[in-house]
């Protein structure tokens, strides 16, 4: 029998509820007190009006707060919907308007980019911050804590988690898990990621983001002690390794490439370090192999997705290797979905439990991506020996920067309406030694405007509509865009070209 996230914390606080489930700025947090200031929460948010099935956006760094309002929607039935710290006010506005959520909840230093929010999307009553300012418009969170309703809550069977991803519409969708499929990924997970209630784990990954969410609920299943980082810092993560001798690490390949960085810097004592793994990119096999001379502990890439946070497990080798494990079902197919011969590249297709169930509000793309069960990852692969698949590539044009999905739409559309003079633009991904790859952009100007009268304002329009990340490092401007037979811009073309204009 699979226990739901919520389940498994409320067993935890009977059973252990003095024991520390993870330390934050150097306090212990203890199941018994996550379980009790979550079911405070949820019942002050009910007291708000919050009713199950209603969003309720979660805008923080990673801190006690987020895992606390995080158990509280899932006693409450709400939909926690996270929102990525980096979005700015352009992004924030768009996905607010369309969660139309009953409350927010976010911090101070998140809040500049959501204060201007239209009241009717996000009425002022409705905003709470967790370390409230002076001449904040927000109410504080302790306001949250203050119902005297008693009224038992239960977890249900719907959808309890909504995560935002990019994908090649430039328009993040809303990928929906409910407990039964989180409580799956934290099953797979600790059969299959070499986690044991003995370990000691930094958590830096984004609680906003799927892998963050999903090492938190694989670590309070299993008891094992975690320490909580606001966000990645390479020296931070570091100290806190060789502090608590942290003894297993989970992050993404740019990150490991500073890491490694700073340890040469400033050596730690990493001797606890027994495996670290990385997903989100393929990790170079040189950063691999330098890693694992430095820090004495083998990186492995991992395969994951926010549609099934882990339904392979890591490779057992360097090189874009994963591995099939028996929980769930993989297919390898070609363009009509048959299946291809061992040793020939194919999409994956993944099917079992922990699968998501849907897109949010879009049965068009919910269709798509599911079909007969199956999700369609839109990555290449192929067999290797024995359990092993190795990645071979992506069917479609996503630019992955820092383990981060960026969409070439997205980014062009950006673009285009960051100044009256651009007619046209296009993006492409090069690659890049510390981040997988670089966005560079390129744009048709007007007739008659000279590059040098707007290429600064372009970069600077655009740096307010969208996340630093997704900001192109450079921009070409061209005289027509290229493009195939079918009408559809040449991104290899492109690519072509940025290649030789950085020679």
């Amino acid at each position: 029998m699979i226990s739901t996230p919520l389940e498994t914390l409320m067993q935890k606080a009977q059973a252990r509820p003095k024991s520390t489930a993870f330390i934050f700025h150097g306090e212990a947090w203890t199941y018994e007190r996550i379980s009790t200031e979550s079911g405070a929460l949820a019942r002050g948010m009910a007291a708000r009006g919050v009713k199950p099935g209603d969003r309720v956006a979660l805008h923080m760094m990673n801190r006690p707060e987020f895992i606390i309002a995080y158990y509280a929607c899932f006693r409450l039935g709400a939909i926690a919907s996270p929102l990525r710290t980096a979005f700015t006010f352009t992004e924030l506005g768009a996905l607010l308007h369309r969660l139309k959520p009953a409350l927010y909840i976010g911090e101070t230093k998140l809040y500049d980019n959501v204060v201007a929010v239209d009241g009717a999307i996000l009425p002022r009553d409705k905003r709470f911050i967790v370390d409230p300012f002076l001449g904040c418009d927000a109410l504080p969170w302790e306001k949250l804590l203050e119902s005297t309703d008693n009224n038992s809550l239960s977890e249900p069977d719907a959808a309890t988690v909504l995560i935002n991803t990019s994908g090649t519409t430039g328009e993040p969708k809303f990928v929906i898990h409910t407990p039964i499929t989180l409580g799956e990924s934290v099953n797979v997970s600790i059969k299959n990621a070499g986690l044991s209630s003995e370990d000691v784990v930094a958590i830096p990954l984004a609680l906003a983001h799927m892998a963050g969410l999903t090492f938190l609920l694989c670590l309070m299943q299993l008891g094992a002690v975690f320490v909580l980082l606001e966000s990645f810092d390479a020296d931070e993560v570091l100290d806190t390794i060789e502090r608590h001798r942290c003894t297993w690490h989970f992050g993404f390949p740019a990150q490991y490439a500073v890491l490694l960085d700073r340890q040469r810097v400033r050596p730690r004592n990493l001797e606890t370090l027994r495996l670290c793994l990385t997903a989100g990119d393929v990790s170079p096999i040189d950063l691999q192999q330098r890693i694992t001379a430095e820090f004495d502990a083998p990186l492995y890439n991992v395969w994951a997705s926010t549609e099934t946070a882990v339904h392979l497990a890591y490779g057992l080798r360097v090189g874009p290797v994963a591995r099939i494990v028996k929980e769930t079902e993989v297919r390898l197919v070609d363009h009509n979905d048959a299946d291809v011969a061992n040793g020939e590249i194919g999409e994956l297709l993944l099917r079992g439990a922990n699968l998501f169930v849907g897109y949010w509000n879009d049965p068009q793309a919910t269709s798509e991506s599911l079909k007969g069960g199956w999700f369609h990852t839109g990555d290449l692969m192929q067999r290797g020996e024995g359990d092993e698949l190795l990645f071979v590539g992506r069917k479609k044009d996503i630019i992955i920067r820092g383990g981060t999905n960026i969409s070439p739409v997205e980014v062009e559309q950006a673009l285009v309406a960051a100044h009256p003079a651009v007619v046209e633009a296009a993006v492409v991904g090069m690659p890049d030694a510390t981040h997988g790859q670089r966005v560079i952009g390129f744009v048709k100007l007007a007739q008659g405007v000279e590059e040098a009268s707007v290429n600064l304002e372009i970069f600077n329009n655009v740096a307010t509509r969208l996340a630093a990340y997704k900001v192109p490092e450079h921009l070409f401007v061209v005289d027509k865009l290229p493009r195939n037979t079918m009408g559809k811009v040449d991104r290899k073309l492109l690519q072509t070209m940025a290649a030789h204009q950085s020679e």
